[in-house]
């Protein structure tokens, strides 16, 4: 066992993982199906199909524009009711396509199985790119892109996220024990492909079950479980990496820049399902839990499912929810409607009741320093919001603004109620902007 190491700063707020004995359910097949192309960081996919056109399960909608995009694929057979546009989680409207189910869930052929231990990365990268796989971790970027680190950057250790630190949810604690030895050859494939030695498992020691069934998943396979210490956001890709390795990601630096990579265990199985068994990503497993919900659980939903549809199938409410989350309580993102999709990096779904939600007055810092001590990154929170207040920028920009991980921890301990996240996020919007601005002059 790795010695134990601890990472700077991070609260503990109240888990409230009340869906973590409820095992995966499978849904029925819905009528309809909003297909977002845009699911992952970069460019959406275009639409290969037209209103009117039959499509079957795992049939290819849209095609990557780039190599910083992915693929999107059919979650069932039927219909192409409509080329259109939706709601995404953070509001913005992106392109889509209404798909009318047949009520069939006719496959399309498979991909043909690849024997990974015999196969090139390069062959290997092609059909995790096919597949349509992005990070399920929340970020969803292309697993392609990350899995191509430049030639001087050597990966020797790859680190699989099961931490799930997030408040409420409970979708990876599932997976890792309904499908641990498919995250095992998801893992083992992921190494060959970057030719890392060194495999760690990172899962908090509050799921002990999950350490348990990924021990005996991992057998003699090399793979090294390591438990950790209960702190938010543990998860966090930075605060991971040192915890199990010692090692620390420079300032505005990537783990690949000290030779590790991180994986959700959901990606890791789905690179598993695309290799092994040429299935493309189009579902996902999602926690559905709050207070108002009837029945909490652990769903694996179709890409496409909408939120109402979701919710539905937990059994509805018991009172009417006066905020609902798409994610977790700590980095999820308010939603305004149900008719938002599920898409690949939708991890939770959360209601929160009117005794939940508090409304604070913002107030004046009062220089107490509780956000400086949680801050993961060392950060000093306050005083970089009153300089964002002010629209000092690159001042913000001087002071490490940029590697901020908006985990939340400064604003859940703020007792004037400041809405730090939200300060942080504009300087970086600013700081991004102010960037690219630059390099538009430079090249001229």
């Amino acid at each position: 066992m790795i010695k134990q190491l601890h990472f700077y700063g991070g609260i503990h707020p109240a888990e409230d993982k009340v869906a973590q004995s409820v095992p995966i359910v499978e849904p029925p097949i819905l009528e309809t199906y909003i297909v977002p192309l845009q699911q992952h960081i970069g460019a959406p996919a275009k639409a290969v199909v037209a209103k009117g056109d039959q499509v079957k399960r795992g049939q290819l909608l849209g095609e990557a524009q780039g190599f910083v995009s992915a693929p999107v694929h059919a979650p069932t057979s039927g219909v192409i009711r409509e080329v259109t546009t939706c709601l995404g989680p953070s509001g913005a409207q992106v392109p889509a396509l209404l798909l009318a189910s047949d009520g069939e869930d006719t496959p399309a052929e498979p991909m043909p199985a690849i024997d990974w231990r015999q196969a090139p990365p390069g062959d290997l990268r092609q059909r995790i790119a096919a597949a349509g796989i992005v990070g399920k971790g929340g970020a969803a970027f292309p697993t392609v892109v990350k899995l191509s680190p430049p030639p001087n950057k050597k990966i020797d250790t790859l680190i699989l996220n099961g931490v799930e630190c997030e408040p409420c949810l409970t979708a990876d604690h599932r997976l890792m024990l309904e499908r641990a030895e498919d995250i095992v050859t998801g893992a083992q494939i992921t190494a060959h492909i970057l030719g890392a030695k060194t495999i760690l498992l990172g899962i908090e020691n509050n799921k002990p079950d999950a350490i348990e069934v990924m021990r005996q998943a991992v057998g003699d396979s090399g793979i090294k479980v390591c438990s950790l210490k209960v702190r938010y956001p543990q998860g966090a890709e930075k605060q991971l990496i040192y915890a199990v390795t010692g090692r620390k990601v420079p300032s505005g630096g990537l783990p690949a820049d000290i030779g590790c990579l991180v994986q959700n265990v959901g990606t890791a199985a789905a690179i598993a399902d695309a290799v092994c068994r040429g299935k493309p990503l189009y579902e996902r497993v999602t926690t559905v839990t709050g207070t108002p919900l009837v029945s909490p659980g652990n769903w694996r939903f179709r890409v496409g499912t909408t939120y109402a549809d979701a919710i539905k199938l937990a059994g509805g409410v018991k009172e009417d929810p006066i905020k609902i989350i798409s994610g977790g309580p700590m980095m999820g993102m308010a939603v305004y409607s149900l008719d938002i999709p599920v898409i690949k990096s939708t991890s939770g779904i959360l209601l929160l009741s009117q005794d939940e939600l508090t409304q604070f007055d913002v107030r004046p810092c009062i220089r107490c320093g509780r956000c400086n001590d949680s801050c993961p990154t060392g950060m000093m929170p306050g005083i970089l919001s009153v300089q964002i207040e002010n629209q000092r920028y690159e001042l913000a920009e001087k002071w490490h603004v940029m590697d901020c991980i908006e985990c939340g921890c400064c604003a859940y301990t703020c007792p004037a109620s400041r809405p730090l996240v939200q300060h942080m996020r504009r300087a970086k919007a600013e700081v991004q902007a102010a960037r690219r601005a630059a390099k538009a002059k430079a090249e001229k």
